[in-house]
This record gives structure tokens, sequence and C-alpha cells, in this order.
């Protein structure tokens, strides 16, 4: 049987949920894990509860929010998702703001299988391979195979490809066939009444759409990767995947004539980590001899050291923080060569080697690594990043070289690698916030204001450099001075934001500009300000004790772009940086609380899901949606 038909056979029966035990080991390796409703610690009749406003709320054209279903907070409060999540993304994750924490119905089209963007909608940002940015899907009722499950790409998590000047993956996401949005396909309808397939063909995954799918995940030519759909799922199921797994959205497949009475939704939230890793170092595990895989029915015997080379890794950085310890004997002309390997289906050989690299105790492969970070070839820079990354804070020096390039690319991998490995200190900081107040590229700044909040996230875990914390918020207040909003690319562009382009005043994807129908927002974004204000949430997360005398100017700064931003995304990251203040430290927080509860009176609309996260009272919630119902 081949793999692809293999997995999708173990999907026609009841999909393996995720245990305990194994959750880590299933998501550094395989990058998707299930929680049963049974698992998650709150009444099976929520989900009903949910389901049916949610059907009655959809039924009359609503818009669908927590305001709305304010029981959904209920599931994100669960227990046990607090517990796995707990594991996957550290303590006191966050949820971003006013972006996907709405449901999708399954319907009659098919997306395109891509990687979502990192952080708010349509935003490019730098990919991490550590659990930093995850996803949660959660279903209100059941998921059948016919009835539009997720279709997913497991083990897919670690490979991508260009987009740093390759206009295909330049807005926000990556593509794995870009040829499907250009030649109109994801546009048709591949069932339901508009449908030109026959109804067997859909039933049985013949349709072209079908058969488009399928090849372009054979045809990467990648390790293990095979069409794989999430389901079938009981009622009230939660899957958690890495933000780097490719996925699409998944027709339904059962008679159209039953769609309008039994609507497949799925709520998704984008979920990042505020604290470290703070486990003790794991068992080693034997990859391949866990033999077939029991929810994808992949083979891991068949596993290659590329892949099994990370997912060690990145089994041991989720539990601990740092790097597995380093050995002997390898062979780096052959992992040199092959860090140069062209070709996009050589992407694993680049990444494998790198990794390779990074784990080689012999001082000759970071001076490898650090060359191939200046290589003119993005894939090669790319894999050398990850590898340099893998190497931990050894790799600080090469780094700091990077961030002086005349390339804006390698300067952006420097201060990316700063961000990711590097110890806090007088140095680091010096150059980070340089790059974020001086350097002419937007990206290189957005990815210097993420940078600072990863610093800091590391700093206090270790107690190196916490002295700095403040000086680092006071460089992301003074960015929040001098950038400002652009009107949304697709707009300024008159183009869908998959076909927008960079600008002599931007380049990066800054996203789509949404106002959600507002008059207070406006349809503008800031790469540099969604970045700046995220790490902000990250630094917030830890209490005002750390942010010293920085306190005071940080909060009025957060409260003025709460009053004034028109930019939504930030205003939601902003009160949710302003709910930890006053969250983290009940006794000191009453001001800021008090504060924060005059502003969210005035806001027009509300994202619920993050502030409840970070602390803010149900109860709250409830007063508030009361008021909207009583008002006339």
């Amino acid at each position: 049987m081949a793999q692809s038909e293999r997995a999708r056979s173990v999907a026609n029966h009841d999909l393996p949920y995720t245990t305990r035990d194994a959750l880590v080991r299933d998501f550094a390796s395989r990058g998707l894990v299930a929680l049963a409703p049974e698992d998650l610690g709150i009444p099976l009749e929520t989900h009903d509860v949910i389901y049916a406003k949610e059907r009655e709320a959809f039924t009359a054209g609503r818009y669908i929010t927590a305001s709305l279903i304010p029981e959904i907070l209920d599931v994100i409060d669960a227990p046990g998702v607090v517990a796995a999540c707990n594991a996957l993304v550290g303590k006191n994750w966050a949820i971003v703001p006013f972006t996907h924490n709405t449901p999708f119905p399954s319907g009659a089209r098919d997306q395109h299988w891509h990687k979502d963007d990192n952080g708010p909608y349509n935003l490019r940002k730098h990919r991490h391979h550590q659990a930093i940015q995850i996803e949660m899907l959660y279903y209100p009722q059941e998921v059948r195979a016919d009835n539009g499950p997720t279709a997913v790409i497991p083990y897919s998590q670690y490979w991508t490809f260009n987009h740093e000047e390759n206009h295909d993956n330049f807005a926000g996401a990556d593509h794995l066939d870009f040829g499907y949005q250009v030649g109109g396909m994801e546009r048709l309808a591949v069932s339901g009444p508009n449908s030109t397939y026959e109804f067997d063909d859909i039933v049985n995954r013949r349709t072209a759409h079908d058969i488009r799918m399928r090849e372009a995940v054979l045809g990467t030519g990648w390790p293990l990767v095979a069409p794989f759909e999430a389901a079938p799922l009981k009622p009230g199921s939660v899957v958690l995947y890495s933000h780097n797994l490719f996925h699409r959205g998944n027709h339904r497949r059962d008679d159209w004539r039953t769609w309008k009475d039994t609507p497949r939704f799925m709520w998704r939230f984008w979920l990042y980590r505020t604290t470290e890793p703070d486990g003790k170092e794991p068992d080693e595990v034997d990859w391949r001899a866990l033999g077939i895989d029991h929810m994808t029915g992949v083979d891991l015997s068949q596993a290659p050291d590329d892949a099994t080379v990370l997912w060690r890794h990145h089994h041991h950085w989720l539990h601990t923080g740092w790097p597995p310890r380093r050995s002997a004997g390898r062979n780096l002309n052959g992992l040199a060569a092959a860090l140069y390997a062209t070709g996009e289906a050589a992407e694993t050989k680049r990444i494998g080697a790198a990794y390779k690299l990074a784990s080689s105790e012999d001082d000759a492969a970071l001076r490898l690594l650090g060359d191939a970070l200046h290589n003119e070839r993005e894939s090669v820079r790319r894999a050398a990043t990850y590898g340099l990354v893998a190497v931990g804070a050894e790799a600080t020096d090469v780094f700091l070289d990077a961030t002086k390039s005349a390339v804006r690319w390698v300067r952006k991998a420097g201060v990316y690698g700063l961000g990711d490995v590097a110890a806090l200190n007088e140095r680091v900081l010096e150059v980070v916030a340089d790059r974020l107040a001086n350097d002419p590229s937007v990206y290189v700044r957005s990815v210097a204001a993420n940078a600072l909040g990863c610093l800091g996230r590391r700093a206090v875990a270790s107690g190196i450099g916490q002295d700095l914390i403040p000086q680092c918020v006071n460089a992301l207040v003074e960015s929040l001075g001098r950038e400002e909003n652009r009107l949304g690319m697709n707009i300024a562009q008159d183009r869908s934001i998959k076909f927008v382009r960079p600008t002599d005043e931007c380049d990066v994807c800054e996203g789509i500009g949404i106002n959600y129908s507002t008059e207070r927002f406006k349809r503008v974004r800031s790469a540099v300000r969604e970045n700046a204000l995220t790490s902000m949430v990250v630094l917030c997360s830890h209490g005002t004790a750390l942010l010293g005398d920085e306190v005071d100017p940080t909060v009025k700064a957060l409260v003025n772009v709460v009053r004034t931003d028109e930019n939504v995304f930030s205003v939601g990251l902003a009160l949710d940086s302003l709910n930890r203040l006053a969250n983290v430290e009940p006794a000191k927080g009453n001001a800021i609380r008090k504060t924060l509860l005059g502003l969210l009176e005035d806001m027009p609309i509300h994202s619920w899901e993050p502030l409840v996260r970070s602390g803010l009272d149900p109860s709250v919630v409830r007063e508030f949606n009361q008021a909207e119902i009583e008002r006339p």
C-alpha cells in the first residue's frame, strides 16, 4: 500500500488521540497531536451548547465571536487544553488577538497546501523551528471523513521554500503550489450544487482537485510526507499543530443538501510562547524503533537521519530550552557539500546537514555554518541560520557579525539568531536595539523588535541579563514612537494579499488591512509595531518588577496605543500587555486594571480570548456582554 493510501486508511477509522506521555515526542516529530474531549476537563455538554448557539448565529448571518458565544472561553481555559499547551508552548502562553479566533465552516471549495503566517493575519515573520507559535483547532461537533476534515501534511513543519525574493511566497503564507491560486482552481467548487464533478468522483477523491493536492505533496521529494485528514473526531476535540505545518481547508464530500442543517464548524487560535521550557532533560528516543505511527500510518523506521536529527533537537528543546549534547564522528566535508545542495527537493538535505553540523563537537562545523550564512542563496542561508540556532549561545559572535552585513537578508538572519540564542548582555542589546532603530529594512526592524522579546524571555529563564530587560522595553517603546502604520498592501496595490509585492517603503508583507467594519479602526498595518507589541506581551507576562523604572513609561505608551492606534492588531496586543501587567502581581496591578477596564469600555469590538487567557476574570466578559445586550 502506498504511503498516502496508508495514511488515508488510518484516517478512515477513529483517529487515535494523543496520550500525555507521547505529547511532546509526537509534536517534535509529527508536528500534530489531538486531544480527546474527555481529556479536556470540561462537561461534554459544553460542546453541544457551543454548536447549537453557533448554528443559530450562522443561520442568522451573525458575526460569530466569543462575545456571542462566551462558552468558547471555557474551552480555552479547560485544564486539559492548558496542560497540553503548557507542555508545547510554555506556561502563560498568549493568544494572538483579532485574527482567526472565529469559526470556520467547511463547504464546497479547497484551499491549497500552505503554512500560515507567523503573527497577526498575513504578517510575514521569520519562522522559528522551535515551538514558539502553535495553532489550536477546536471542533464543537463531530468531524467525519466526509464533512470537511482539516487536511495536513505531518512531518512537513521543518521544510519550506524561499520567500525573500520569491514573490509567490512574499505574502505571509508559504505555498506548496502557488499555481493553484494563479490558475484559479481555488475559486472553483469541488463539491456542492455548483460543482462540475460527478458525485462518485467527489466521494472517492478522484477529482482534478484531489489529484492535484496529492501530486503537490508527493512532488516535494521530502521524506515521510503524505496527505492526511484529521478525522474522524468526536464533538469537542482539539487539535494542536506546529505553526509551520503545511495544511489546508478541505471541501465536504457528503450530500450538499444536508449542509445547511449540519454545518461543520472549526475555531482556530494562534498561540505563542511567553516563557521558556523549564523541564529536565528527556530520555533519548530511538525514532525509527517507534515503527508505524499510530495516528498517520507512516512507517517511522524509514525516517532518514536528516529528519531524526531535527526531531532529537526539538524534543530536547521542548523539555529544556537548550540544545542536546553534541557528538563526535561527523563527516564535515560531506555535510558541507549537502549544505549547498541545489533544488527545492534538497531542502531536507540542507537543513539536515545544518543540524548535523550543529551537533558536531568539531569547531570547524561552526565556521562552515558561519560561511554559509553569508551565501547568496536564500536556501543555504536559511539552513545555516537554523543550524546556527541549533548550536546555541556559541553562535552569538557569528550572528553579531552578520548584523553588520551590507546584505539586508544576512542582517535579518543575524538579528533573528541573536534573539533565538544569545544571552542578553550590553553588546547584544546595543546591536539589536540599533537595528530596530536604524536599519533601512522594515523586515530587519520587525525581526529586531521580535528578537527583544525572545532575549527577555530567555533572560528571565536563565537569570542572565534580567537587569537589562527595562532597556529592552525602552527600545520597544521608542520604536512605537517612530514607526507608522501603512495602508494594507492589498488595498494600496488593489490586489489579493496573496499577490502583493514589496515596495520602496516596505520590503516585508505587512498583512491584509482589516477594520472589522468599525469607524474606530482603519485598514492599516505595521510589521514593526506589531512585532514590538508582541514582544511587549512577552515581557509584560513576567510582571511589573521586571520592568523596573520603565513601568510607568511603558503603561503610558501602551495606553496611548489603545487610545490612538488605528491598527486593530496593535491595539489588541497592547491591551493584552496591560492585562498581563495587571494580573501577574495583583496587589501592584490595581491601578493598571482600573485603566484597562476603562479602555475596554471605549472599545467598539473586543477580542476576549487573549484577555481571559492572561487573567481577565470571565465575569468581566459577562458584564460587558450584558451591557451590549441592554444597550438601546
